[in-house]
């Protein structure tokens, strides 16, 4: 297979292993993160291959679905040999993978080639704005956390797996991640992407609260 076939093979794949996905992580968010991807390739030199295979399979191994909480990416790399792949950017694809998840506000996790700073910001941008908000109360409902407990403030997690472990409410998340990925962002394309959808958030915040205590 040539990389074009590669790419719509996996891309159907992706779709039917996505397609019953009730937590926000279906195949349209799959989708639009290869989409954002593309769209950031446009202004960057980047192995155009290497990003949309990363961007495809990005979430096959997430530790979130994983039962032991497992982020090494055994799928992507077994998919990736099964369509044969040469070995080099198989490598690249499933290190891509393995270092593209948010771990934490207190949590370094720098990727340092460009096809692995586009792949992080697409799937990034997707976690902002209005679809970001949609996707937060989706993932929040799936795991049945509540909507909000002022009881229970944010927290800054130092490590992985006190941010692996949290159970706190929705409207946490955007303050322990959303609130800030706009400033984690690696490319000028996608900063410039995320002002606005940062800013929707900060809107529909001031909007909740002010709902959430009654106020005119």
């Amino acid at each position: 297979m040539n990389q074009n076939e590669i790419i719509e093979k996996t891309a159907r794949y992706i779709q039917k292993e996505f397609r019953d996905d009730s937590s926000g992580h279906d195949w349209w968010h799959i989708y639009r993160v290869w989409k954002n991807a593309m769209n950031i390739c446009g202004h960057e030199q980047a192995n155009r291959f290497v990003v949309q295979m990363a961007a495809l399979l990005h979430d096959l191994d997430d530790w979130k679905f994983n039962p032991d909480g497992d982020e090494s990416p055994a799928r992507a790399k077994a998919w990736l040999e099964q369509c044969g792949v040469d070995e080099a950017v198989s490598k690249q694809v499933v290190e891509i993978i393995a270092h593209l998840s948010f771990k934490g506000a207190g949590v370094e996790n720098k990727i340092d080639t460009i096809e692995g700073m586009i792949v992080q910001d697409a799937d990034r941008l997707d976690a902002i704005g209005a679809v970001g908000v949609g996707r937060a109360f989706a993932y929040g409902g799936y795991k049945g956390r509540p909507l909000y407990d002022p009881d229970s403030p944010p927290q800054a997690h130092r490590s992985f797996e006190q941010y692996k472990n949290s159970r706190s409410a929705t409207i946490n998340h955007f303050y322990e991640k959303l609130l800030l990925l706009k400033d984690r962002m690696n490319t000028p394309a996608a900063k410039r992407m995320a002002e606005e959808r940062h800013d929707f958030m900060l809107k529909f915040l001031d909007q909740f609260m002010r709902e959430w205590d009654g106020k005119d």
